[in-house]
């Protein structure tokens, strides 16, 4: 019997599955495409941002990630240096300070996201089985079975649906999935136009949004008009270049086109991200309109939140509660995202009030502190999975840049004491501070102190590495 089963081998399956090796466990990933299938729907730039940045830094995959984004034309406009870059429904966010051990973002194509993450996870000896649509599952008392369309069956004790909006495995977990449905439809195709310099790519047109130039070779608009229908319908020339004549106000001719998609904003949370031994990750448990490109990011931070856990789980290390904490942590972030995607659709539509409403917005974005903030909710900088914490860090990602490629969590202090008490699944980091703390796997803090303070220390040990977890003797540092 496998110990995880994760149905979806797109970038968050991908990721999670690498985290999950880390932590001890042999997942098998199973992905309904053969590869070219998932490839050809590969449309626009997918954008990391800083808090998911860092976390692939963690592992020490932050210098694959720069050179695939070099690949990218253009790329070098978006991202400049280590400056803090995004936009809020359109309008401008830059920082040209950022706080001590941020990183900056990337921006590369999915697939080249995929390959990159792909390979990490396979080389740590992830199993990658593709051509495996999971049509059923069958909830089990010690584990959980996938249904394959081909009748064959695979066993887990837990099994993860990384399996994007329409998920399967969400619908036969019974968990429910309200929200709101899409009140507008946007389009992106690989096409070209018989006069380039007839449309001006604008995120405030008078008929919605049409951008020609952020990404060579693709055309994307968006409008207020209730939503996409029929998304399987195939996009074609004809239905584009209507869409870009009235969203523009003028006439075009579109003279090559290779095909598209449509997107809407239906906006959807999961009522849980646990049933038993079910879970989601992903879209699976959240849509949520693309502007912004927070959903990508979303997606990972979930993946980096259970991986570790699961893993202790799996293992025998850890109770099955500490699951639940991945519900506890991760559903607020969610909550919070769906909330600015909603009010960023908004800003966007056309029209004097809405217009008006982004001038008051604007003005206010000029305020420092407003700007910061921001900037922080859209990169994820926000996060505080401890918000009634003594310690100001604990909660908060780690504020130094470090690197734990095993997986491991990290106490970083200082003294021969600490050297003595940690040990296995925990790893020191001396660190000339006054500071101490304990970061987990995923790279928020656990426990911090000043220095010569260890109240919490030994439960928050056992919580980062498990129960079996032992420190030898009381010490002090």
């Amino acid at each position: 019997m496998n110990d995880v089963i994760i149905v979806g081998g797109g970038p968050v399956g991908l990721l999670l599955a690498g985290e999950l090796r880390l932590a001890g466990a042999d997942p098998l990933v199973l992905e309904a495409s053969d590869g070219a299938v998932r490839r050809s729907r590969s449309f626009g730039l997918r954008g990391i941002n800083g808090r998911t940045s860092q976390s692939l830094r963690l592992r020490g995959l932050t210098e694959e990630f720069s050179r695939a984004q070099k690949e990218v034309s253009g790329v070098s406009r978006l991202l400049k240096g280590n400056r803090a870059r995004g936009h809020f429904a359109g309008l401008p966010l830059v920082e040209d300070e950022v706080p001590s051990g941020a990183a900056g973002g990337f921006v590369l194509k999915q697939h080249v996201l995929e390959r990159i993450l792909a390979a990490w996870a396979i080389g740590l000896g992830v199993r990658v089985r593709t051509g495996c649509e999971v049509v059923d599952l069958v909830q089990e008392d010690s584990a959980v079975r996938a249904v394959l369309a081909d009748g064959r069956s695979e066993r887990a004790a837990y099994l993860v649906g990384c399996d994007g909006g329409r998920s399967v495995v969400r619908k036969r977990a019974g968990i429910a999935f309200p929200g709101t449905d899409a009140t507008m439809t946007g389009r992106v195709a690989l096409a070209e136009l018989a006069d380039p310099d007839a449309v001006r790519s604008t995120m405030h047109g008078p008929g919605g949004m049409v951008q020609t130039s952020l990404v060579p070779g693709e055309i994307s608009t968006m409008e207020f008009d209730g939503g996409p229908g029929d998304r399987d319908a195939p996009l074609t020339a004809e239905e584009m270049q209507a869409s870009i004549s009235r969203v523009a106000g003028v006439d075009v001719e579109v003279v090559r086109f290779e095909g598209g998609i449509r997107f809407g904003d239906n906006t959807r949370l999961a009522a849980t991200y646990r049933q038993g031994r079910v879970l989601l990750a992903g879209d699976a448990a959240h849509v949520h309109s693309p502007i912004g490109g927070q959903g990508l990011n979303l997606g990972l931070q979930d993946a980096m939140n259970l991986g570790w856990k699961l893993g202790l789980v799996v293992r025998g290390l850890a109770p099955e509660s500490l699951l639940d904490t991945y519900t506890a942590e991760r559903r607020p972030v969610g909550e919070r995202v769906l909330r600015n995607t909603r009010a960023q659709v908004a800003l966007l539509r056309p029209g004097p009030q809405v217009a008006a409403l982004r001038e008051v917005l604007a003005e206010a974005l000029e305020i420092p502190a407003a700007k910061r903030h921001f900037i922080a909710m859209g990169n994820g900088a926000d996060i505080d999975y401890a918000p009634d914490a003594t310690h100001p860090l604990v909660g908060r990602f780690a504020p130094l840049p470090l690197v734990s490629e095993d997986g491991r969590a990290l106490l970083v202090a200082r003294g021969d004491e600490v050297r003595a008490a940690v040990k296995g699944r925990v790893r020191l980091v001396e660190a000339d501070s006054d500071q101490a703390f304990l970061m987990r796997p995923d790279g928020y803090v656990a426990w911090a102190a000043p220095d010569g303070e260890t109240a919490g220390l030994a439960e928050a040990l056992a919580f980062v590495a498990g129960r079996v977890y032992k420190v030898k003797r009381p010490f002090k540092m």
